[in-house]
C-alpha cells in the first residue's frame, strides 16, 4: 500500500478529534463584539501546526487546577477561522466550496496565523482559477496583496496587470474605491489601451462616486455641486489628454462639465476646439523644454530620458519624458514616512539629490513601484547617476545595475534606496546619507564613500504622451 493512501484516514481521524467535545483543553474566542464565537481545540495540535499560535501558547502556562487555556483572536472572522481550523486538523481545503471573496479572507487569516504552506497554495489557486474575479475586483486584490509582505505571487499578478493591461482596472467592479494616487498613476500609464473619452468618463464616474450626495443627473447640479466635484478631481484633470479628443467628444462630453476644469486649462481647450485648424494637430497640456525642478535643468532631464530608453548621449530623442513632480524635500519634508506616503505604489520614478555645500547632484531611476516593508525589488533597468553641477551635463557618471535581484530596496525606515550604492536614510535625510563604491551597480558615482547631507531632493514620475 502506498504511503499517501494512508493520509486520508489520518486526516479524517484528526477531524473527528476536533469534533469530539470530550478531550479539548483550550478555548479560542474568535471575532470582535458583537460577532464572537467560541471554539474548542487541542493545544498540542495548534502548537505544532501554527507558528503564530505556537508563539502565543508558549507564553501561557497551563494551570494544574483543570482550568482551560483561553486565547482570543479578534482580527479573524469566526466563519473564516472555522474553515482554517479544519485545515489545521485535516490538512486539506476544498476551495471550490467557498465564495471568491471568502478565499481572500482565508488568505489574510492564514497569513496572520503563520500558515505559510496554505498562503502559497491560496495565492496559486487564485491566480490559476480566479484571474477574472481578481481583475474585476482589482482594488481589493491590490490592497490585500501589498498590505502583506508574504503575498509575493499576488503582488506579481497586480504589477503585471498594471503594466500590461491598466485599462482592465478602469473596468473593474471596485474601480470607484481606488485611491486618488492610484487613479492618477492609471491615467498616466503609457500602456493604457483606452480612448481619452473613456478615460474621462471613468474619471468622472470615480469623482461622482466619492460624493454620493451629488444629484444623479448632472443637469441638476448647483454651483456648490460643481465646486465639490471640482475639488475632488482637481489633481486628476490636468493629466487627461483632452487635446486628443475630437471636437464632438469635447463639446458633448467635456464642455458640459467646464465648471470643474480650471480656467488656466479650460480657456486654451475651448480656443483649440473652436478653431478647426487645430484639429489636425495634437497639443500638450504641459509645455515642452521645461522641468519643475530646483536642482536640475531641462537638459539634464533630456539626458536622463535617453538613459531610460538606453540611448546614447548623442542620439536624437523625439519624445522626451515628461517629469511630474511628486515630492520635494523642502516643501514636503525629508523623513522616510513622507517619502513612503507620497511615493509608495508609484513606478517609473527619478530621484534627484542636491548634496549640501557642494554643486554635486546625485540620482537614480526605479522602474518598479516603491514600497514600505523590508524587501529587495528586481529589475535590469534601474540606474544611478551623478552630475558635477546644475549648469552642465558634460561631466556626468551613469551607473547601471549589475545585480538586478537587489536593484532597489524597499524599507519602511529608509527613503529611496538603490541597493547599497545610493541610500537616503535617517529620520531626516539631510542629516546623513551615503553612496558606496560600485557594490551592485557597475560604476561609482562619487569619488568618496563619506556620508553626505542632503540640501534638497525631488522625486519625479516620468511619462510619455
Amino acid at each position: 500500500m502506498e504511503y499517501n493512501k494512508l493520509l486520508p484516514t489520518l486526516s479524517q481521524n484528526l477531524l473527528e478529534i476536533l469534533d469530539d467535545v470530550g478531550f479539548y483543553d483550550i478555548i479560542i474566542e474568535v471575532g470582535d463584539d458583537p460577532y464572537v464565537r467560541i471554539f474548542r481545540a487541542h493545544m498540542v495540535i495548534l502548537y505544532y501546526r501554527s507558528p503564530y499560535l505556537r508563539k502565543t501558547l508558549s507564553t501561557i502556562k497551563k494551570k494544574d487546577d483543570g482550568t482551560l487555556v483561553h486565547i482570543k483572536l479578534p482580527n479573524i472572522l469566526p466563519e473564516i477561522f472555522q474553515i482554517i481550523l479544519r485545515y489545521i486538523y485535516g490538512g486539506s481545503l476544498s476551495l471550490e466550496n467557498y465564495d471568491d471573496s471568502d478565499i481572500i479572507k482565508i488568505l489574510v487569516a492564514a497569513n496572520e496565523l503563520g500558515l505559510q504552506e496554505l498562503v502559497i497554495h491560496l495565492q496559486t489557486f487564485l491566480i490559476k482559477y480566479k484571474k477574472n474575479w481578481m481583475e474585476q475586483n482589482f482594488n481589493l486584490t491590490f490592497q490585500t496583496s501589498f498590505e502583506n509582505a508574504s503575498f509575493l505571487k499576488l503582488q506579481s499578478f497586480c504589477k503585471e496587470m498594471m503594466s500590461k493591461e491598466p485599462e482592465k482596472i478602469f473596468n473593474s467592479i471596485d474601480f470607484n474605491s481606488i485611491s486618488e494616487k492610484f487613479l492618477i498613476s492609471l491615467i498616466q500609464h503609457e500602456n493604457i489601451q483606452m480612448d481619452v473619452i473613456q478615460v474621462w468618463e471613468h474619471v468622472l464616474k470615480w469623482g461622482i462616486a466619492q460624493n454620493p450626495e451629488l444629484p444623479s443627473d448632472f443637469s441638476d447640479y448647483s454651483k456648490d455641486d460643481f465646486d465639490t466635484l471640482k475639488k475632488t478631481l482637481q489633481e486628476c484633470i490636468p493629466f487627461i489628454k483632452f487635446y486628443n479628443l475630437t471636437s464632438e467628444e469635447f463639446l458633448g462630453n467635456v464642455y458640459p462639465f467646464k465648471k470643474i476644469i480650471s480656467k488656466e486649462l479650460r480657456e486654451p481647450l475651448v480656443e483649440h476646439f473652436l478653431n478647426p485648424v487645430n484639429q489636425t494637430t495634437k497639443k500638450l497640456i504641459r509645455p515642452k523644454n521645461t522641468i519643475d525642478s530646483r536642482i536640475i535643468a531641462y537638459q539634464h532631464s533630456e539626458l536622463i530620458s535617453k538613459w531610460v530608453d538606453r540611448l546614447e548621449s548623442t542620439d536624437e530623442i523625439r519624445n522626451p519624458y515628461e517629469f511630474k513632480l511628486i515630492l520635494r524635500g523642502s516643501c514636503d519634508g525629508f523623513s522616510p514616512s513622507t517619502f513612503h506616503e507620497l511615493c509608495d505604489n508609484q513606478s517609473h520614478t527619478i530621484t534627484i539629490i542636491k548634496v549640501k555645500e557642494s554643486d554635486e547632484i546625485l540620482g537614480g531611476y526605479n522602474p518598479n513601484m516603491w514600497k514600505s516593508g523590508n524587501n529587495f525589488s528586481t529589475t535590469k533597468d534601474s540606474f544611478i547617476f551623478s552630475f558635477k553641477d546644475k549648469d552642465s551635463t558634460e561631466d556626468h557618471i551613469l551607473s547601471r545595475v549589475k545585480e538586478d535581484q537587489v536593484a532597489t530596496y524597499n524599507i519602511t525606515n529608509y527613503g529611496p534606496t538603490f541597493a547599497n550604492d545610493l541610500v537616503l536614510y535617517g529620520n531626516n535625510f539631510y542629516d546623513k546619507s551615503i553612496s558606496y563604491n560600485s557594490l551592485f551597480y557597475d560604476k561609482s558615482i562619487r569619488e568618496t564613500e563619506d556620508y553626505f547631507s542632503v540640501e534638497e531632493y525631488e522625486v519625479f514620475q516620468i511619462m510619455k504622451d
